[in-house]
């Protein structure tokens, strides 16, 4: 073999590395990220954490418990937690918190029908409770009874109790729209049988009246309901889901009940999530999550559920730019359009502006009675 053709052979071969090494390099580039890339640990735990006495470990998310749920028929509707969806290193321990169970509100004249109840001699609560209608629904509109307790203060009937005074009431509208005649009519057809269960007499107020108020609470409801969202889209390369869940429990996000979901905790117990993360659940119930790919992820906030004091668009903006910056990541609106920090600004004034008008209406965002009728 000449010289020729041996210095040929070596430069042949040397090409022939190169093309193998950079399709390897531009593998390696479009892999979605995953979590080991970041083996950065997580800051130390806070005390005003609320769930800061958890460990840091790295466990599969989808074992969370169950979102903050308004009643307990909505919490019927919630699926339980998939196991096994992410691997172990995927996420911290740390879970959506347990959290005491806030009183259920009770009824309230703002937001609903009401019907006085007057049995014929005291009742027990083990009697009011065998009375009660199976469901606790009027069409689409939340159905509750009542009883005034010996201190003076109304609570769902309770077993061991005695009541002199019942009451019964139905939303006057929520997300579904407002009470109409035919609901209106199954709710004292519904009441009506309770009370005659317990030989008690009952005051049902103006049909006509009842319902123009529950049209006008929907019209002021429909004008002031707002759920924000903003959209984190990867810049170059794809992250998976475990990469996503790391990034986003060092902001402060804890694994929700259902796939893809992450959300953060609200300062007080019984109160609602802050924020929430989503992404495609598809992903996170891969065989093998590491190798799914995303492109992005949603940040949300539904407004009227979450109190002003804490926030919570300070929190969404901060949480959306310190993730777009540890994600190379670039935050949008719904139609892909980069949002400006005047753009952000002019979105917090908004909000202010809608806060106002709760509070104005008594129904401030984060209250029980603006969380009943916006759900």
């Amino acid at each position: 073999m000449s010289n020729l053709q041996i210095g040929l052979a070596i430069i042949g071969g040397l090409v022939l590395a190169a093309v193998v090494a950079y399709n390897a390099w531009i593998t390696r580039q479009n892999a979605p990220r995953t979590a080991r890339e970041r083996p950065a640990p997580l800051p130390a735990a806070d005390a005003a954490d609320p769930v800061a006495d958890v460990g840091e470990r790295m466990v599969d998310p989808l074992a969370g418990r169950i979102d903050p749920v308004l009643d307990a028929d909505l919490a019927d509707t919630v699926p339980a937690a998939l196991a096994d969806a992410l691997p172990d290193a995927a996420m911290p321990a740390r879970r959506e918190p347990a959290v005491a169970l806030e009183r259920r509100p009770g009824l309230d004249a703002l937001i609903d029908v009401i019907a006085p109840i007057t049995p014929e001699a005291e009742v027990s609560g083990d009697a009011v409770l065998a009375a009660l209608p199976s469901t606790r629904r009027v069409g689409s509109k939340p159905f509750a009874v009542e009883g005034l307790s010996a201190v003076g203060e109304w609570e769902p009937p309770r077993p061991g109790q005695r009541y002199r005074q019942l009451q019964a009431g139905v939303q006057l509208a929520n997300r579904a729209g407002a009470l109409n005649d035919i609901e209106f009519s199954e709710f004292v057809v519904k009441t009506q049988a309770f009370a005659d269960v317990l030989s008690a007499a009952v005051e049902f107020p103006d049909m006509r009246a009842e319902v123009a108020r529950a049209r006008e609470l929907d019209a002021f409801a429909g004008d002031h309901d707002a759920q924000l969202g903003f959209t984190l889209r990867a810049r170059r390369a794809a992250w998976s889901p475990g990469y996503v869940a790391q990034n986003a429990a060092r902001q402060g996000f804890v694994a929700g009940a259902l796939p893809g979901r992450m959300v953060l905790a609200g300062s007080q117990p019984g109160q609602a999530p802050v924020l929430s993360l989503t992404f495609d659940p598809q992903a996170a119930m891969a065989d093998d999550p590491e190798q799914s790919a995303l492109r992005e992820v949603t940040l949300s906030l539904e407004v009227t559920h979450v109190p002003r004091s804490e926030q919570p668009f300070v929190q969404l903006r901060q949480a959306a730019q310190a993730l777009a910056q540890a994600m190379d990541g670039v935050v949008t609106d719904d139609a892909g359009q980069p949002l400006s920090d005047d753009a952000m600004d002019r979105i917090g004034a908004d909000l202010e502006a809608l806060y106002d008008a709760l509070d104005a209406r008594d129904l401030s965002a984060g209250s029980p009675q603006a969380r009943r009728l916006f759900s």
